[in-house]
């Protein structure tokens, strides 16, 4: 399983750390910003807000599966049962 990688946030933080608070701190923080941001546009990522849509619409295209299944499993037995005729 891949490794979830660090929110920005606490990456900027841990940079901010270790520059301390000499007067490169705001230049660093927006160079480091910036290189994230283009890493991100980069990679094939989507917001957890649709992923999480996404997520949604699957489990309920799963639901309608199995009730479908269910149904046609039903009408198949029906169908066997009326092709045998009376006994």
């Amino acid at each position: 399983m891949a490794l979830k990688p660090p929110p920005i946030g606490d990456v900027i933080q841990q940079v901010n750390d270790l520059v301390g608070s000499s007067g490169l701190k705001d230049d660093v923080d927006r160079g480091v910003r910036t290189l994230a941001q283009a890493a991100m546009k980069r990679l094939d990522v989507v917001s957890r807000e649709e992923f999480d849509a996404q997520a949604a619409v699957l489990q309920r295209t799963r639901a309608r599966l199995a009730a479908l299944e269910a149904e046609l499993e039903a009408l198949t037995r029906d169908v066997e049962t009326l092709e045998k005729g009376p006994q």
